[in-house]
């Protein structure tokens, strides 16, 4: 998720934990130890496209950090605050750090909560920003700062942000089974034979889902909204696999391909490849744009190592796919 709701998610369950003994500070330190897991990102700093990528959301997403770290940051910050409770500031920041990477497990990027083991947890129930789910746990976050440190109301305000947010977390399971269900029938309807379907919900909402579809040479990318009165359009995507050639051996392309869970495609422009995640769909909702949201530029380099470079986005392709998704949720 982002940043400012992984900072309100660690603020209320650091005053969950402590907030009764030492007040706003059980919040604040709760807030920092929300974003000490996405310290990952700094890999990008250091090291190629692919192997930052495999990084992401690993190690500092993972029980096993949370684990070892919680007692050192609590025993850091026992030793210069007043209140010495090593115990205490431990729970602070296991929590914290264990809250983080499980609300991340709800996206589409998913985490490897079980690290060191190659396990991705992805259940692609909520988008990495969604106002429904930040913006009442902030204001109920707010509502608990503004009471005093052993007032009742501050405690029931905190519990209530949490249940919410929690509750939603919950709902969006549902809706993901509606919207799956919709997809299966509308395939099924269509005489389409698929090896596989993936849908996860569009950006800032969960009204609006999207689909990947796996065919034998194909892709089908389609969206469903709640509100739609006409009947799922399915635009395919050829796979183009085979361009990648000798390239598909390559040990950089390998673990792009498992990173991507083997949803992507190969298109060719201007004799360079570029690989596109589909899992993260497209930046328009025009038929058959080729547009996705990660696409890769693959190079050799003078050493004849192969290279996976981003693709710049450019920021008006953004802001007109917010303003098509608007139209799109209110209905086909």
């Amino acid at each position: 998720m982002d940043s400012l709701t992984q900072i309100i998610l660690g603020a209320a369950v650091g005053e969950a934990v402590l907030g009764k003994k030492i007040g706003n500070k059980a919040l604040f330190y709760g807030a920092i130890a929300g974003t000490i897991p996405d310290l990952d990102v700094l890999a990008s700093y250091f090291t190629d496209t692919v192997t930052a990528l495999s990084i992401h959301r690993g190690f500092t997403h993972s029980i096993l950090f949370s684990i070892l770290f919680a007692p050192i940051f609590g025993w850091l910050v026992s030793r210069y605050e007043k209140y010495k409770n090593f115990k205490g500031w431990s729970w602070v920041f296991f929590w914290a750090f264990i809250t983080h990477p499980i609300l991340d497990a709800h996206t589409t990027w998913g985490t490897q909560f079980f690290w060191p083991f190659d396990i991705r947890l992805a259940f692609k129930t909520i988008f990495v920003i969604d106002p429904l789910y930040t913006m009442p746990f902030l204001i109920f976050l707010i509502l608990a700062i503004r009471q005093k440190r052993t007032s009742r109301k501050r405690y029931i305000y905190n519990t209530i942000g949490l249940v919410v947010s929690s509750s939603y977390l919950v709902l969006t399971f549902f809706f993901k089974w509606m919207a799956f269900n919709q997809f299966e029938a509308a395939l099924k309807n269509q005489n389409i034979s698929y090896l596989e379907l993936d849908t996860r919900p569009s950006p800032m909402n969960t009204v609006l889902w999207s689909a990947n579809v796996a065919t034998e040479n194909a892709y089908l990318l389609a969206n469903y909204s709640f509100f739609d009165t006409q009947p799922i359009t399915f635009n395919s995507y050829p796979k183009n696999h085979h361009l990648l050639g000798k390239l598909a051996d390559n040990l950089k392309i390998k673990q792009m391909i498992a990173i991507s869970e083997g949803w992507y495609t190969i298109t060719k422009k201007d004799k360079n490849l570029y690989y596109n995640d589909l899992r993260f769909g497209l930046l328009s909702l025009a038929p058959n744009s080729q547009n996705f949201v990660f696409k890769y530029k693959i190079i050799e380099d003078r050493l004849g190592n192969i290279l996976l470079k981003e693709e710049p986005k450019d920021k008006r392709d953004g802001k007109k796919l917010l303003s098509e998704l608007w139209i799109r949720l209110k209905g086909n």
